[in-house]
């Protein structure tokens, strides 16, 4: 499966890439970006390529295989961006993207439990694999039942969080896979409804979609890594750069909104008043992109 790239023309756009110029992908997934930044910033540009998730590199490096010579491919949480600017001498950088979706083929090909469309995973979802890291499983082992619904309802903003978070620590087995939490969130969902247990769910978003989501959130601190990033790239910016953020929960975009307002005419101009969204037909080919939504600063000192 190729991951298609949102608001693909939008963010090129926006950041304003010419002959020359040096720009970091903060979360190169498959390239999709990338392909277009070094079509922009030929012959001579360079972009630093960054991914904690060593699936997404070796899939990037071959897909961009013929501007191997304009590439830094780094594997690493881009949490970490300062040092890795220092550690790559990457200067002067002229653009930043930080595109905070996980792409389609992390989803359906990595077999770490993401997707509760693929039956019997491991219910792993950390991004970086073998990390030190707690693995969702773990999560809802460890945490209390009041933790799992802040979870569900913060980063998931499921209605049902707390009979989630108690049927989760009613469960008598380990929670080890992703059947294992599907069917555990349709019991409640069911019970609710009250719907038989034996009818398969039909319409509508699956009630274990925001779920998943919000595991997938809190295993990876998601929210942390966007807080910690986003003054950093301010930073490594040289004056006249630009930081296109690409966001895809309220959550994250609601991160990235009062941060630029913080630093508005401290260290940035906003350059996109109001955030830019998916063109009707992009979203229609596309339904990823309905929930895109991409804000853009510029560098002023």
């Amino acid at each position: 499966m190729k991951h298609i790239p949102v608001l693909l023309n939008e963010t090129i756009d926006a950041l304003q890439l010419k002959p020359g110029s040096n720009v970091i992908d903060c979360t190169l997934g498959d390239g999709g970006h990338t392909a277009k930044m070094l079509k922009h910033t030929a012959p001579n540009g360079l972009v630093l390529g960054i991914d904690a998730d060593p699936e997404s590199l070796a899939r990037a490096k071959q897909f961009l295989y013929d501007d191997a010579n304009r590439m830094i491919f780094v594997r690493e949480n881009f949490e970490h961006l300062a040092k890795i600017v220092a550690d790559e001498k990457f200067s002067p950088v002229n653009g930043i993207l930080m595109d905070l979706g996980w792409s389609s083929p992390q989803f359906e090909e990595r077999k770490r439990g993401f997707s509760f469309q693929n039956p019997d995973e491991p219910l792993d979802m950390r991004y970086t694999p073998n990390s030190e890291m707690k693995t969702a499983a773990e999560l809802l082992q460890d945490n209390t039942e009041e933790k799992l619904e802040h979870i569900f309802r913060t980063y998931g903003e499921e209605r049902l969080s707390k009979e989630i978070a108690h049927a989760i620590k009613a469960y008598e087995q380990s929670i080890n896979n992703t059947s294992d939490l599907v069917n555990i969130v349709l019991d409640v969902y069911r019970k609710k409804l009250k719907t038989d247990k034996e009818v398969p769910w039909v319409g509508g978003l699956h009630p274990a979609t925001k779920v998943f989501q919000a595991l997938r959130i809190a295993v990876n601190d998601e929210f942390g890594v966007i807080e910690r990033a986003l003054p950093q790239a301010i930073d490594v910016l040289e004056k006249g750069g630009r930081l296109a953020v690409i966001t895809f929960h309220s959550g994250e975009d609601r991160i990235v909104k009062h941060y630029f307002k913080s630093e508005q005419n401290k260290t940035i101009q906003i350059i996109t008043k109001k955030p830019i969204v998916a063109s009707e037909s992009e979203a229609k080919e596309n339904t990823r992109a309905r929930s895109a939504k991409l804000r853009v600063v510029e560098k002023i000192t």
